[in-house]
């Protein structure tokens, strides 16, 4: 290699050098924002995390020092005074402030805890099933017999949690409005659902054979199996 192309070679070297801190101080503070913006947002993301940690950790004890209560009415208030803003907890609360109610003979607290989880609409789906079938199965709810009827066919419908269970309650609906044949018929197609349950399948059958009629034993299959 000649002087001539070394010296060409060093001079494009020196301008490359030139042209890339020229680019860092025009544009370093782009990169220098950018891996400010990460380490906050990786920042930010693990105090939200912790918050959250700490937040269901101080409902959890809330919770257990509240069951701790002697009495069921004791349980009932104690559960009432918890506050957390996580939805699922809120349902949690509520449904075990709903069931020491109940224990301490407090319909109207019982009630009123279930309507909350049932009425929200943050609260997951599965919950407001739950509320919602113990509201209906309340001796105490004020629901007319119409009421009670239309609140399980809504959740009598394909891909409910409750569906056989809401069957279930409308078969004896039917039962207390003296029509046997069609609870014998709800029962039947109780019997051969597929998604039943071993002790449901035992009840319809006994209930069957108690109001008269025959099970049709033709397709059943053991429950589990």
């Amino acid at each position: 290699m000649s002087n001539t192309d070394s010296f060409i070679d060093e001079v494009n070297d020196e301008l490359r050098r030139d042209r890339l801190f020229a680019m860092v101080r025009r544009y370093g503070w782009i990169a220098a924002l950018a891996v400010v913006l990460i380490v906050g947002a990786a920042a930010w993301s693990e105090y939200r995390k912790a918050q959250v940690t700490a937040a269901a950790q101080a409902t959890g004890d809330a919770i257990l020092q509240a069951l701790r209560a002697e009495t069921p009415a004791g349980r009932a208030g104690l559960l009432a005074t918890i506050e957390t803003n996580n939805p699922q907890s809120r349902a949690i609360v509520e449904m075990l402030a709903s069931a020491s109610a109940v224990e301490a003979n407090q319909p109207e607290a019982a009630l009123a805890a279930l309507q909350e989880i049932a009425s929200s609409g943050e609260v997951p789906e599965i919950y407001r099933q739950i509320a919602t079938f113990k509201i209906l199965t309340m001796r105490d709810s004020g629901l007319s017999v119409s009421d009670r009827r239309a609140g399980f066919e809504a959740i009598a419908q394909p891909g409910s949690a409750f569906r056989l269970l809401s069957e279930e309650q409308l078969a004896l609906m039917d039962i207390e409005a003296l029509n046997p044949d069609a609870a014998i018929a709800r029962y039947q197609s109780i019997l051969q659902d597929a998604e039943v349950s071993a002790d449901l399948q035992q009840r319809a059958l006994q209930v069957i054979v108690a109001l008269g009629g025959t099970p049709d034993l033709g397709s059943l299959t053991t429950a589990g199996n």
